[in-house]
This record gives structure tokens, C-alpha cells and sequence, in this order.
């Protein structure tokens, strides 16, 4: 026997591409296209650098407090990691232990699979139905945990409060994670539920919404048991997760309630009107409430634009999966950014009719 054969293997996440070029028109990550609040910025000029000699806080105490007074919560309903994929990849180790198969839906956040298959959890992918929505009936079925994004990724559907009820209630007796990344961006959030439901787990990030995705700040908020099982999980696998830098940025961020709704607001604004002028070009927009849009041209194969696209400097999202391999998600990005984009996208209508 070699080491070899003793190597965990597994199909890694394939994050989007992150190009060096400079002029590029990035609308592949669903990254905030606007800077983070001007508080933000003023604690990483100002910063001591000395502190960095000292380990950061392993309770993240200030950002957790800031975080619970934001969303109204007790301070030990909060759990903080570095982005929501930690806080994700420390629930799936935490909650999902049984025999009975995960269930999440086909077509969503791919990196589900890649935690189910590394920490060797069965798992059940749900189809989505045919309008690419997730039906709670579904998952009236035995389990041994949930998780869904909401709104979904790479559809950008939200599932309604009271579809989220129905899945809670149908399974009291195990973990279900509403994953929350988008939720700012015109969903409603099931923070509502935490009262109602001890098994519910609500994961958000600074990345898209705060414009923090390269500072990595992901949390969870539930039932206080909830946080203590999860607590015990990360300080068993790294008592210092959450850096000084970011839990002073990221309370930064928190203080400047204005300027977050500022920029979520440009943000919406910019969606539906470009949503408008591609559904005028005959693409096929679905309904979005997030910072992406995910879209298809009957006229044009989606590998085919995105090819084109990204020899013109623009990069897309496309995924070579089965249901969605005809769709193209586009990233929000500023006005600017996105009339090259659908002046490239008329251009390239012209040159193909």
C-alpha cells in the first residue's frame, strides 16, 4: 500500500475565473461592483499593524455583539467564520452525522456536493420543477438534514416565507439551513422563523451585499444550542478563524446602515432595467432577486456567447451542467459596466442574424 491509497479524493468546487487583465469587465463572481462603506476603509488605513503580533480574538466578541444587535438576536445565537463557505463547511460537519441522505436541490450552489462528498455525508439531489422552483413537497420525505439557498443560486428564484414554513414543519426532527447569501437583494429572509424553529440555521456573508468578498467574513444565526454544537466543531478544528482585521472591518461595515441601503438600491435599479433591455433583445431572463441574472437567447447557445464574450473582455458565469448548460449568469455590475454589456450583446445579435 502506498500513501496514495490512503489520499481522500474528491471533485473540488471550481470557483469562477479571477483574470489579472486589467480593463476587464468582470461579471462572473457575483462580486459587489462598489466599495465597502467608507468606515470600512477607514479602519484598514488606520489600523495598528503592531496588534497583528497578538492572535485575534477566538469568539470574534465584537463582531458577533455588532452582529446580534443588527438582526436583533441574542450574542450567543451568532457564529462567525471566514465567509459563508466556512460557516457552511462547519455545518455540514456538524449537523448532517446520520445515515439517512442530505437533501438539497439539482440545481444550486455546486460546492453542496463537494462538503457531502469530502466529509463522506449521503446525500439526495432534489430537482428543482420545471419553472426552476423549489416545491416543498419534496422534502416531505425521510432525511437527515436540509440546506438550500434562498433566493437560489445560479437561478436567482426566491422561495416564498411561507414555503420555507412548510419545509420546517415537515422536518422538525433535523437540521435545515436556509443559506442566505443573496437574501439582501430582494428576498425575504426566514430570520422571522428562529422563534418558531429550534433545527433552523440562517448562514449570510459580507461578500456581495457589504462588498467584503475579499475580506471573508460568513455567519449563522439559531436556536443558542445550535450555535454551541457549531462553536464546539470549529474550536475542535481552529480556535482562530476569524482574523483581527476583519472582525474591526466587518463591525465597521455594520455601523453604516445608510450607505449599505444605498448601494443595494443601485444595485437592484441596475438589475431590472438591464433585465428589461435583454428581455427587449428576445434573451430569456428569470426572475431574480439577487445581484445576478441568469439568462438564455433561443438564437444563441449560452457556451457559444460566453466564448464570445470573453474574447471581448467580458466574462460571464457559464456552466457546463446538465439543465442549465444553456444559461448564462451575469453578475450586476455598475451602469457603466453593464451598457458595454449590452451594447457587446446588440453587436452580437447584429453579427449572428
Amino acid at each position: 500500500m502506498s500513501w496514495k491509497d490512503l489520499v481522500r479524493r474528491v471533485d473540488p468546487y471550481v470557483p469562477g475565473e479571477q483574470p489579472t487583465e486589467q480593463h476587464i469587465i468582470k461579471l462572473n463572481t457575483n462580486e459587489n461592483p462598489y466599495p465597502p462603506a467608507p468606515g470600512v476603509q477607514e479602519i484598514l488605513r488606520d489600523m495598528d499593524a503592531g496588534q497583528l503580533r497578538l492572535y485575534p480574538d477566538p469568539a470574534a466578541g465584537l463582531l458577533t455583539e455588532k452582529l446580534a444587535a443588527e438582526y436583533r438576536v441574542k450574542k450567543e445565537q451568532v457564529f462567525v467564520g471566514v465567509g459563508s463557505d466556512d460557516v457552511l463547511a462547519m455545518s455540514f460537519l456538524t449537523f448532517f452525522n446520520g445515515s439517512a441522505p442530505l437533501l438539497f436541490p439539482d440545481v444550486s450552489y455546486s460546492f453542496y456536493e463537494v462538503w457531502a462528498e469530502c466529509f463522506r455525508i449521503p446525500y439526495r439531489k432534489i430537482p428543482l420543477t420545471e419553472d426552476w422552483r423549489i416545491d416543498p413537497k419534496d422534502y416531505e420525505t425521510e432525511n437527515g438534514g436540509i440546506v438550500f439557498p434562498n433566493p437560489n443560486a445560479p437561478t436567482g428564484i426566491a422561495l416564498p416565507i411561507g414555503d420555507i414554513r412548510k419545509i420546517l414543519d415537515a422536518n422538525r426532527d433535523v437540521v435545515v439551513i436556509v443559506d442566505e447569501a443573496y437574501v439582501d437583494f430582494g428576498a425575504e429572509s426566514a430570520l422571522p422563523l428562529l422563534a418558531e424553529y429550534d433545527n433552523l440555521l440562517i448562514v449570510q456573508t459580507f461578500s456581495k451585499s457589504r462588498s467584503m468578498a475579499g475580506i471573508r467574513i460568513g455567519f449563522a444565526i439559531g436556536n443558542e444550542e445550535l450555535i454551541r454544537c457549531l462553536s464546539d466543531v470549529r474550536y475542535s478544528f481552529n480556535s482562530y478563524t476569524m482574523n483581527r482585521p476583519s472582525i474591526l472591518a466587518g463591525t465597521a461595515a455594520l455601523e453604516d446602515r445608510t450607505y449599505f441601503e444605498k448601494t443595494v438600491g443601485k444595485i437592484i435599479n441596475t438589475r431590472d432595467s438591464v433585465r428589461d433591455e435583454l428581455e427587449e433583445m428576445g434573451f430569456v431572463c428569470l426572475d431574480s432577486s439577487t445581484n445576478f441574472l441568469f439568462v438564455t437567447h433561443p438564437d444563441i447557445p449560452a457556451a457559444e456567447l460566453f466564448r464570445i464574450l470573453r474574447g471581448k473582455g467580458i466574462y460571464v458565469r457559464y456552466f457546463a451542467l446538465p439543465r442549465i448548460d444553456n444559461y448564462l449568469r451575469i453578475t450586476i455590475g455598475t451602469a457603466k459596466q453593464m451598457q458595454v454589456l449590452l451594447d457587446t450583446l446588440r453587436l452580437i445579435l447584429r453579427e449572428k442574424s
